[in-house]
């Protein structure tokens, strides 16, 4: 595997909803403060990491830190049910008998739980499964629920990062998969001179707003911008040719557009031509639904804009208790950034 899974494994494994990123910001700290010139933190708790360029334009990426996940709004004083808001999207078929930590003055295991299926009625097996018909079951009584868990806390899921044939799975791989790539993209260009100032974003709060890249973008104002994220890989039997997005194996993929921005068609051009110039095997995504950073980064650049595209991970599964990978993309993402990142300079943005 051409690929560091320990690291990539670590990366997803570290709890960091939306919010709550504090555990898996140190952890980014660790690896990238030794590969660039400039390291902060903002007010909101992006880590921004500079690597300084020949010239003053600036080229900013970003790639979110934040998980999906739950915040604590209620206990039950008899039982000690946890009840919970989701932070981010979920599928509510997904959190039957889901494992989750609760993360209060430590950390306490918990399992999804709901009605049982033998007690509901014919009506209520026959609608649609409600986010809020779930609660959390510590397994502990009441008092010490309630001494171990302040309201508002953060509640994550729990699931091992592992290989599942040729492909990497567990939870989280959107976004921690792009989080490992922009530090490899770091560590591999460490030694290499890059034309512009280059400001690498691991962002806050994106699955619920890209609240993160818009705070970022409006402090360093880019000319370029590259967000690095997942995508739909609805690649199974049932998916028409149409609805697949992308498909998993077949190469890294270059955004057209998601349900939030159109990407600027120079970028999109560049990032063509950058993979076909490096041999490069590339996808072309139109997502349907959903959206990423780099809508922030696109609109929040100063008064100007900034010339903004995507690349992303085909991901099987995204939002769902096991997300699922193929190295090989990951590999080829890593790559495609790298070569954008070096290449910006010598293309003519003019036409």
């Amino acid at each position: 595997m051409d690929i560091n899974f320990n690291l990539l494994k670590r990366i997803c494994e570290e709890p960091g909803t939306s919010g709550f990123e504090k555990r898996i910001r140190d952890l980014v700290i660790e690896e990238v403060e030794a590969l660039v010139d400039e390291l902060s933190i903002d007010h909101i708790g992006n880590v921004i990491a500079v690597k300084k360029g020949k010239s003053e334009k600036r080229l900013m990426l970003a790639a979110h830190m934040d998980e999906i996940g739950f915040i604590v709004k209620h206990i039950d004083e008899k039982t000690g049910i946890v009840y919970f808001n989701p932070l981010g999207g979920f599928d509510p078929k997904t959190l039957t008998s889901m494992r989750v930590k609760v993360h209060g003055k430590e950390d306490i295991l918990g399992v999804m739980g709901g009605k049982p299926i033998h007690l509901m009625s014919p009506k209520e097996r026959g609608e649609k499964l409600d986010l809020g018909k779930y609660y959390i079951d510590t397994g502990l009584p009441a008092e010490k629920v309630k001494e171990l868990v302040p309201i508002g806390s953060p509640v994550t899921r729990i699931g091992d990062l592992e290989m599942l044939g040729e492909t990497v799975m567990g939870k989280s791989l959107d976004n921690r998969v792009s989080v490992f790539i922009l530090i490899e993209v770091l560590r591999e260009l460490a030694n290499t001179d890059v034309p512009y100032d280059t400001y690498a974003v691991f962002t806050v709060q994106e699955e619920i707003g890209c609240r993160g890249a818009l705070v970022a973008t409006h402090t360093i104002s880019p000319d370029f911008g590259i967000c690095l994220d997942t995508t739909i890989a609805f690649d199974t039997p049932e998916a028409k040719a149409e609805e697949k997005i992308t498909e998993l194996g077949k190469g890294t993929a270059i955004k057209v557009m998601d349900s939030s921005v159109v990407c600027d068609y120079r970028m999109v051009a560049f990032m063509k031509e950058r993979a076909e110039a490096e041999g490069i095997t590339y996808q072309t995504e139109l997502l349907t639904r959903g959206g990423t950073d780099t809508m922030g980064i696109q609109r929040m650049a100063d008064n100007m804009g900034a010339i903004c595209g995507a690349i992303s991970i085909p991901t099987r599964n995204i939002h769902q208790t096991i997300e699922m990978c193929h190295p090989a993309d990951i590999r080829k993402t890593i790559d495609l950034t790298k070569a954008c990142i070096t290449g910006l300079a010598d293309y003519d943005w003019s036409h």
